[in-house]
Protein backbone atom coordinates (compact mmCIF):
# COMPACT_ATOMS: atom_id res chain seq x y z
CA UNK A 1 0.00 0.00 0.00
CA UNK A 2 2.89 2.62 0.84
CA UNK A 3 4.91 1.69 -2.46
CA UNK A 4 1.45 2.81 -4.47
CA UNK A 5 2.23 6.56 -3.30
CA UNK A 6 5.88 6.84 -2.87
CA UNK A 7 5.92 8.50 -6.91
CA UNK A 8 3.23 10.77 -5.34
CA UNK A 9 5.46 11.79 -2.66
CA UNK A 10 8.62 11.72 -5.08
CA UNK A 11 6.75 14.08 -7.54
CA UNK A 12 5.41 16.32 -3.82
CA UNK A 13 9.06 17.06 -2.77
CA UNK A 14 10.01 17.30 -6.92
CA UNK A 15 7.47 19.98 -7.35
CA UNK A 16 8.76 22.01 -3.85
CA UNK A 17 11.78 21.77 -4.62
CA UNK A 18 11.12 23.42 -8.17
CA UNK A 19 9.26 25.81 -6.89
CA UNK A 20 11.86 26.84 -4.16
CA UNK A 21 14.61 26.69 -6.91
CA UNK A 22 12.62 29.04 -9.46
CA UNK A 23 12.53 31.58 -6.01
CA UNK A 24 16.39 31.45 -5.63
CA UNK A 25 16.53 32.54 -9.43
CA UNK A 26 17.74 28.95 -10.76
CA UNK A 27 14.96 28.55 -13.57
CA UNK A 28 17.05 26.30 -15.70
CA UNK A 29 17.14 23.52 -12.66
CA UNK A 30 13.21 24.31 -11.77
CA UNK A 31 12.38 23.42 -15.08
CA UNK A 32 14.08 20.67 -14.58
CA UNK A 33 12.77 19.56 -11.57
CA UNK A 34 9.51 20.42 -12.53
CA UNK A 35 9.70 17.93 -15.20
CA UNK A 36 11.23 15.32 -13.42
CA UNK A 37 8.06 16.07 -10.87
CA UNK A 38 5.81 15.41 -13.41
CA UNK A 39 6.97 12.44 -15.05
CA UNK A 40 7.22 11.09 -11.07
CA UNK A 41 3.56 11.63 -10.76
CA UNK A 42 2.87 10.43 -14.48
CA UNK A 43 4.31 6.59 -13.55
CA UNK A 44 1.76 6.96 -10.22
CA UNK A 45 -1.29 6.27 -12.87
CA UNK A 46 0.48 5.08 -16.11
CA UNK A 47 3.03 2.13 -15.05
CA UNK A 48 5.81 2.17 -16.93
CA UNK A 49 5.96 -1.75 -17.52
CA UNK A 50 2.62 -1.72 -18.64
CA UNK A 51 3.58 1.17 -21.15
CA UNK A 52 6.42 -0.77 -22.40
CA UNK A 53 4.39 -3.77 -23.20
CA UNK A 54 1.48 -1.99 -24.90
CA UNK A 55 4.31 -0.72 -27.50
CA UNK A 56 5.56 -3.99 -27.57
CA UNK A 57 2.63 -5.62 -28.34
CA UNK A 58 1.94 -2.59 -31.43
CA UNK A 59 5.22 -3.78 -32.88
CA UNK A 60 4.09 -7.09 -32.34
CA UNK A 61 7.04 -8.32 -30.14
CA UNK A 62 4.66 -10.04 -28.02
CA UNK A 63 7.47 -12.75 -26.78
CA UNK A 64 9.06 -9.79 -24.97
CA UNK A 65 5.86 -7.79 -24.04
CA UNK A 66 4.97 -11.26 -22.31
CA UNK A 67 8.74 -11.75 -20.52
CA UNK A 68 8.22 -8.33 -19.29
CA UNK A 69 4.99 -8.39 -18.06
CA UNK A 70 5.50 -11.91 -15.91
CA UNK A 71 8.06 -9.94 -14.44
CA UNK A 72 5.94 -7.98 -12.40
CA UNK A 73 5.77 -9.46 -9.00
CA UNK A 74 2.24 -8.14 -7.67
CA UNK A 75 0.25 -6.28 -9.77
CA UNK A 76 -2.38 -6.25 -7.72
CA UNK A 77 -0.54 -3.65 -5.41
CA UNK A 78 -0.71 -1.30 -8.90
CA UNK A 79 -3.33 1.63 -9.50
CA UNK A 80 -6.57 -0.48 -10.27
CA UNK A 81 -6.98 0.52 -14.01
CA UNK A 82 -3.13 -0.20 -13.87
CA UNK A 83 -3.79 -3.74 -12.71
CA UNK A 84 -6.94 -4.50 -15.17
CA UNK A 85 -4.36 -3.48 -18.19
CA UNK A 86 -1.54 -5.64 -16.90
CA UNK A 87 -4.15 -8.32 -16.67
CA UNK A 88 -5.32 -7.19 -20.45
CA UNK A 89 -1.80 -6.86 -21.75
CA UNK A 90 -0.94 -10.05 -20.19
CA UNK A 91 -4.56 -11.91 -21.43
CA UNK A 92 -3.43 -10.91 -25.41
CA UNK A 93 0.07 -12.13 -25.17
CA UNK A 94 -1.64 -15.56 -23.37
CA UNK A 95 -4.25 -15.71 -26.33
CA UNK A 96 -1.22 -15.23 -29.21
CA UNK A 97 0.62 -17.58 -27.48
CA UNK A 98 -2.04 -20.33 -28.02
CA UNK A 99 -2.27 -20.85 -23.78
CA UNK A 100 -6.67 -20.67 -23.76
CA UNK A 101 -7.16 -21.76 -20.04
CA UNK A 102 -4.41 -18.86 -18.55
CA UNK A 103 -5.37 -15.91 -21.29
CA UNK A 104 -9.54 -16.96 -20.46
CA UNK A 105 -8.67 -16.12 -16.97
CA UNK A 106 -6.73 -13.26 -17.49
CA UNK A 107 -9.49 -11.82 -19.74
CA UNK A 108 -11.91 -12.20 -16.88
CA UNK A 109 -9.55 -10.84 -13.68
CA UNK A 110 -9.27 -7.67 -16.22
CA UNK A 111 -13.02 -7.27 -16.79
CA UNK A 112 -13.83 -7.67 -13.06
CA UNK A 113 -10.63 -5.13 -12.12
CA UNK A 114 -12.30 -2.61 -14.43
CA UNK A 115 -10.88 -1.58 -17.62
CA UNK A 116 -11.37 1.66 -18.45
CA UNK A 117 -12.65 1.99 -22.10
CA UNK A 118 -15.10 0.42 -23.76
CA UNK A 119 -12.97 -0.80 -27.07
CA UNK A 120 -11.12 -2.56 -24.60
CA UNK A 121 -13.98 -4.22 -22.40
CA UNK A 122 -15.18 -5.13 -25.99
CA UNK A 123 -11.55 -7.02 -27.03
CA UNK A 124 -11.74 -9.10 -23.93
CA UNK A 125 -15.42 -9.44 -24.74
CA UNK A 126 -14.45 -10.62 -27.78
CA UNK A 127 -11.49 -12.86 -27.22
CA UNK A 128 -13.76 -14.75 -24.23
CA UNK A 129 -16.85 -15.32 -26.69
CA UNK A 130 -13.79 -17.02 -28.83
CA UNK A 131 -12.60 -18.98 -26.49
CA UNK A 132 -16.35 -20.07 -25.42
CA UNK A 133 -17.08 -21.62 -28.62
CA UNK A 134 -13.73 -23.60 -28.96
CA UNK A 135 -14.88 -25.30 -25.98
CA UNK A 136 -18.38 -25.34 -28.12
CA UNK A 137 -20.36 -23.38 -25.41
CA UNK A 138 -22.94 -21.09 -27.59
CA UNK A 139 -24.76 -19.80 -25.62
CA UNK A 140 -21.89 -18.15 -23.28
CA UNK A 141 -20.46 -17.03 -26.59
CA UNK A 142 -23.13 -15.17 -27.66
CA UNK A 143 -23.62 -13.65 -24.39
CA UNK A 144 -20.25 -12.16 -25.07
CA UNK A 145 -20.67 -11.39 -28.56
CA UNK A 146 -23.90 -9.40 -27.27
CA UNK A 147 -21.83 -7.62 -25.14
CA UNK A 148 -19.31 -6.77 -27.32
CA UNK A 149 -21.40 -5.49 -29.74
CA UNK A 150 -23.24 -3.34 -26.73
CA UNK A 151 -19.52 -1.96 -25.98
CA UNK A 152 -18.36 -1.60 -29.46
CA UNK A 153 -19.54 2.37 -29.82
CA UNK A 154 -17.34 3.04 -32.31
CA UNK A 155 -17.76 0.02 -34.81
CA UNK A 156 -14.02 -0.55 -34.23
CA UNK A 157 -14.75 -4.42 -34.07
CA UNK A 158 -17.98 -5.30 -36.79
CA UNK A 159 -15.34 -7.19 -39.13
CA UNK A 160 -13.84 -9.86 -36.07
CA UNK A 161 -17.68 -9.84 -34.70
CA UNK A 162 -18.84 -10.82 -38.05
CA UNK A 163 -16.36 -13.54 -37.83
CA UNK A 164 -17.26 -14.79 -35.22
CA UNK A 165 -21.18 -15.02 -35.61
CA UNK A 166 -20.24 -16.88 -38.72
CA UNK A 167 -18.25 -19.58 -36.97
CA UNK A 168 -20.96 -19.71 -34.53
CA UNK A 169 -23.59 -20.68 -36.86
CA UNK A 170 -21.02 -23.61 -37.91
CA UNK A 171 -21.31 -24.90 -34.06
Amino acid sequence: MIGKFVRLIVGGVLLASSILLYIKGFTGFGVLTTILSGISVLFHFKNEKNLMAFALIRKNKLQAAGNLLRKVKHPEKMVKSQEAYHYYLLGLVEAQEYKKAKAEKLFKKALNTGLRTGTDQAVARLNLAGFAMASRNKKLAKYHIQECKKLDKRKMLTEQIREVETMMKRI
